[in-house]
């Protein structure tokens, strides 16, 4: 069996976190389709202020924001309060549990409507209302198609609004369209597991890590055998201290900031089976950076290990066997345009 199967996320964390993590989902990078679904959800509420928030077990992420850019201009009468600039200090894409509504929709799993937050004592006190100036709320649960409520799709006033029941349906329709985008990025996990299953044969150790922090998302069952399983979700670093020690996590770094594949050699491990002798062994590790279809930016790692103990392998092997990986890869499903002349694999974005 992969790792892939083998921890489905840290002790205690919630199912919705575990989702989040699965779609990619689970940090407040912008992402473009959201931004849009926000600005949607502005235009037809005609309010100032959108939000797409998925929410884990610690914070509230905006994928999705609309906020009118502040013109300095007076705005004309005739203006909707989506098209005037507004004073809003959202430093971030992210927001403590104890700030807003959208936690509370997320539990009740259902939408809700404040016209005038300050007429309803249970929300009065909320800190967005003194720090931003909240007044008005509308919002709608996201349900995925495993019944988890992963977040909202929700629009803010600084004036007290009625949203009357129309608004309401169009920010349940919006929030039913968003799931459109959320099933695609199913499909496309659904795909990689088709891919993990590829790689659980391979006699190779193999290691996909997302992001610049370089947590480990996958790792092969001979990738686990040889180094141990790691932990889940947790770094190069943290997971394989010895790997670390010999430059491992430096080279997957290289890759991922340079966009270039990159091989470290004569890493030199003790033999992690606790039914072997306490060997060393020499390995040749090859890392592939992985890259978003429709950006081309790079988001993870792909790391493919060899040993070398007893035989010589030239970079170029290497790099023939990451490439021969990739194009395994394109087969299941996976295909995209790396940047110009890199090797490249393909997540979804």
């Amino acid at each position: 069996m992969s790792t892939q199967g083998q921890y489905p996320g840290a002790a205690g964390e919630s199912e919705r976190t575990r989702r989040l993590r699965s779609l990619g989902l689970n940090d407040p990078s912008p992402d473009e389709a959201f931004d849009r679904f926000a600005h949607l959800a502005a235009s037809i509420t005609r309010a100032p202020i959108a939000m797409v928030n998925f929410i884990n077990d610690e914070r509230q992420m905006f994928r999705g924001l609309y906020i009118p850019p502040n013109s300095g201009q007076a705005p004309a009468e005739e203006d909707s309060w989506a098209d005037r600039g507004i004073a809003f200090d959202l430093p971030t894409r992210q927001m403590p549990l104890s700030h807003g509504f959208c936690p509370h929709v997320v539990a009740q799993r259902s939408p809700l409507a404040l016209d005038d937050i300050l007429a309803y004592p249970r929300f009065a006190g909320n800190p967005v209302v003194d720090e931003l100036g909240v007044r008005a709320y509308l919002g709608a649960p996201l349900v995925d198609d495993t019944n988890t409520v992963i977040g909202t799709v929700c629009v803010l006033d600084r004036e007290p609004r009625q949203w009357g029941r129309e608004r309401l349906r169009d920010i349940q329709h919006l929030a039913e369209a968003l799931l459109s985008e959320i099933r695609l990025r199913d499909n496309l996990l659904a795909q990689q597991q088709e891919m993990f299953a590829a790689f659980d044969g391979s006699p190779f150790p193999i290691m996909l890590t997302d992001g610049p922090a370089y947590e480990i998302r996958y790792a092969n069952a001979q990738h686990a055998g040889t180094f141990g399983a790691p932990t889940a979700y947790g770094s190069v670093g943290q997971a394989y201290p010895q790997l670390a020690a010999a430059g491992l996590q430096q080279t997957v770094a290289e890759a991922f900031h340079t966009g270039r594949t990159t091989v470290l050699n004569d890493v030199r491990v003790q033999s992690y089976r606790p039914d072997a002798a306490r060997v060393q062994q020499v390995f040749s590790f090859t890392c592939t950076p992985l890259r978003v279809a429709r950006t081309g930016q790079v988001n993870g790692v792909l790391t493919v290990g060899m040993d070398v103990t007893a035989q010589s392998r030239t970079e170029e092997e290497l790099g023939n066997l990451a490439a021969l990986l990739v194009d395994r890869l394109q087969q299941t499903g996976r295909a995209g345009l790396p940047a110009a002349g890199e090797p490249g694999l393909i997540l979804p974005g």
